[in-house]
């Protein structure tokens, strides 16, 4: 890294190659094919393949409906692209298109758990575009365009949903539009303003803003109210420069002749353009309480600093994240799909996306949920100017969007399996919702938006190369204020052979080991601690100079820090031992205990006690399950326990499975409102339909994410396989439950995600301890 670049460039590069680097490893791109059912044997082969296969083949000729039974195309997507208008990068090409697709099939994934296949496609002619992906219909329950430039695409689209009789949607228009509409509305809602007699002006005349028009007058916004300006000005009557039957439609006999003629007045500015457009001037002028949606990106039309220092009345909107109301076609591009394909829809009416708009501005204007909530932390998550629209990860969203689109595609008469009971299908898809692994995200956002004065963590291991990198992320992306423990010259050796961009007493500190100021305080608050336990003076020095997580734990003794991250190297007890002299336990707590998170295909489980209770009896076994069942709950969760054994609700009275139900007996008596139930075989706790056939009256309601297993043999051992084989290695980290202070004692495994993972999670707890949401 060249540090004569300004720190911008340099923040760019080291970004530009993070990306190159997620995307090349372990494995080049982001998704793969795999297949649903076992092929283990000559049976399972005659089965897949020939002759068995032949069965289905001749269902489908007889019905054609049946091909959502017996294949894959009821929940698979086609995103589709000729790379001619790619993010912000223009016309670069199907081929360098891929990574956007890759993503966005991704997307897809994993916020509605329908599979995609990305097409790039070499052709620019619409005609033969159409062709092409009309060609395709056999193979897909739907077609997301995407990256296709205007006018083209207006085109495109019309033909294929002309021509195909399944859905078609291009998402730069629609998806745009129909979160646009929603903010607009609500908007216009919190400052009381009719939608019926406000003033639009709008910079930009591409697929995504014409889009949000097209469908603002459909919900009943008056086209003579919605003054459009672009590269050539103000899109007026008469004018030939830059003109398109698609933009014709908003010429306006008007004398403005650019955007700052045409702005007085506004009550919305609509910014699907370029950074920097609208001017504080410009904004000055606008209506009372204007509602000002500021969408290019990376950089806005303004930003809402400048908005903020010359009108104090206004509502902001931007594409961005550091911003509140954050326009995101995430917010309903999966979950329309979602609904379109349950339903079998032939296609995506207006009224599918009406109601789509309907039922996330019903979201926002809800009573808050606990769960976001507390996911999301202390940010004021009621309807007002800085909550117009919902947040990305709000997981119920699906459980909203999704059935009003399938409703909506009954009424319209385009459903062609419509959904009997909507409410069974809605509480479906919430399940689905909470299964997903996107829980760090809120974390994310949580510890982002924590205060500072209480997000200072320690890294024991500063000098390890895994937790300077995690370091700088954090860092980035504004997670926590770092310490480090260790030893200033092979701290900076590391970064500058890393090529990292942080620099100590700037972005971090530092606690040298071998001389800090605090020393003389710190072995003499230790010697005092442990003078009875076995610690002399002199032992107590040597301490404090070579233990760097004894040095982290009374940093956060002393109030130096929040909490502390340690564990790289060595093995859990041995960083548990000093983290137990310092910090100790929580005053309701008998004991520590470790629960990893494994994110899977699709769900998400938790596993306690992997790493420290080797063989904890019934009233541990309790304590241990309430204190991980109380972790997710303050990270948005609800949990769902299942207390494992080899005997399944009975089948053995061995002396375990006696521990397991007494520990049931004894958590149902301090937790009542807690789902748990067991004890119960594995199989039985991850598949919810083998429990009610094991169990019909079993106490949980859905598959359990919460997994106790009677010893430290049984967890450990689940937790890895699991792991390896199930989890692509992706997993959150031993999480510390029951110390004093916030504290968590990673693997010596450790990744760099996973470091900066439990970084955030370590903010979440600073923040509840210090009395957050």
């Amino acid at each position: 890294m060249n540090d004569s670049l300004p720190k911008a460039e340099q923040c760019r590069q080291q970004l530009n190659q993070a990306a190159l680097d997620y995307h090349e490893f372990p494995t080049p791109g982001k998704i793969s094919v795999t297949p649903t059912k076992q092929l283990t044997c000559q049976r399972d082969l005659s089965l897949a393949y020939s002759p068995g296969v032949a069965a289905t083949c001749e269902k489908i000729v007889e019905d054609p409906h049946n091909v959502a039974r017996f294949t894959s195309r009821g929940n698979l997507v086609a995103v589709i692209t000729n790379g001619t208008a790619v993010l912000g990068l223009g016309n670069i090409g199907p081929l360098a298109a891929k990574p956007v697709m890759e993503g966005k099939a991704v997307l897809f994934k994993k916020f509605a758990g329908i599979d995609v296949f990305d097409i790039e496609i070499n052709e620019s002619d619409p005609d033969k575009l159409c062709d092409i992906i009309a060609a395709l219909e056999p193979t897909f329950g739907g077609i997301n365009l995407e990256d296709i430039k205007a006018p083209e695409c207006f085109y495109i689209e019309r033909q294929l949903r002309g021509r195909m009789k399944i859905p078609v949607f291009h998402d730069d228009q629609h998806g745009t539009a129909i979160i646009v509409s929603a903010a607009i509305f609500n908007g216009l809602k919190v400052v009381g303003k009719d939608f019926r007699q406000c003033k639009l002006v709008v910079s930009g005349a591409g697929a995504a803003a014409l889009a949000c028009l097209d469908l603002l007058v459909d919900m009943g916004f008056p086209l003579a109210n919605i003054f459009v300006t672009d590269l050539a000005g103000v899109v007026y009557t008469g004018r030939t420069e830059l003109m398109d039957a698609d933009k014709a439609r908003f010429m306006q006999d008007t004398p403005a002749r650019t955007l700052a003629e045409v702005i007085p007045n506004a009550d919305v500015f609509l910014g699907l353009s370029a950074g920097g457009v609208l001017k504080p001037d410009m904004v000055k002028r606008m209506a009372a309480n204007p509602l000002i949606m500021a969408l290019a990106n990376p950089t806005p039309e303004i930003l809402p600093e400048e908005i903020r220092a010359v009108r104090d009345d206004a509502i902001i909107a931007t594409g961005r994240s550091d911003y509140p109301n954050q326009v995101n076609n995430v917010l309903c591009f999966p979950y329309i799909f979602r609904g379109a394909l349950d339903c079998g829809a032939t296609t995506i009416t207006r009224e599918m996306e009406i109601a789509t708009v309907h039922a996330i501005a019903q979201l926002a204007q809800a009573e808050p949920s606990d769960v976001v909530a507390n996911a999301y932390g202390s940010q004021d998550l009621s309807f007002g100017v800085n909550y117009l629209i919902p947040l990305p990860f709000d997981p119920r969203l699906m459980s909203h969007i999704a059935p009003a689109v399938a409703k909506a595609a009954a009424e319209s008469g385009v459903a062609t399996q419509p959904i009997a009971d909507l409410e069974a299908y809605t509480e479906r898809l919430r399940q689905f919702a909470y299964h997903s692994g996107s829980f760090m995200q809120p974390a994310f956002h949580k510890a982002r938006n924590a205060d500072p004065a209480i997000k200072r963590i320690a890294f024991a291991e500063g000098e390890d190369e895994r937790v300077l990198r995690a370091v700088q992320i954090v860092l980035d992306e504004k997670i926590a204020v770092p310490t480090l423990i260790g030893r200033p010259a092979i701290i900076q050796q590391h970064i500058d052979k890393l090529g990292l961009r942080m620099k100590a007493g700037v972005d971090f500190s530092i606690v040298n080991p071998d001389q800090d100021e605090r020393y003389h305080d710190y072995w003499q608050s230790y010697l005092s601690m442990t003078l009875r336990k076995g610690v002399t003076e002199q032992y107590a020095k040597l301490e404090m100079r070579r233990r760097h997580t004894l040095i982290a734990a009374m940093l956060v003794h002393k109030g130096d820090a929040d909490g502390l991250i340690c564990g790289t190297f060595g093995t859990p007890r041995l960083h548990l031992h000093y983290i137990d002299q310092v910090l100790g336990k929580r005053p309701d707590c008998t004991l520590y205990a470790a629960m990893n998170y494994l994110v899977l295909a699709d769900r998400q489980i938790a596993l306690v006690d992997t790493h420290i209770n080797e063989d904890p009896c019934a009233e541990q076994l309790a304590e241990i399950t309430l204190l991980a069942a109380d972790q997710m709950r303050h990270l948005g969760l609800i949990p769902r326990v299942a207390l494992l054994s080899h005997s399944n609700f009975g089948s053995s009275n061995s002396l375990s499975a006696q521990k397991m139900r007494k520990a049931l007996a004894i958590i149902r008596t301090k937790d009542a409102d807690l789902e748990v139930d067991g004890e119960m075989h594995a199989d039985n706790a991850i598949d919810y339909a083998m429990l009610k056939h094991t169990l019909p009256d079993t106490t949980l309601t859905s598959s359990a994410n919460l997994l106790v297993s009677p010893n430290i043999d049984a967890a450990n051992i689940s937790y890895n396989l699991l792991k390896a084989t199930a989890g692509n290695g992706i997993a959150i980290g031993p999480v510390l439950l029951g110390c004093a202070k916030p504290v968590h004692i990673l693997t010596a495994s450790a990744t760099v995600r996973r470091i900066v993972n439990m970084t955030a999670l370590c903010v979440v707890d600073s923040v509840w301890a210090a009395g957050g949401v």
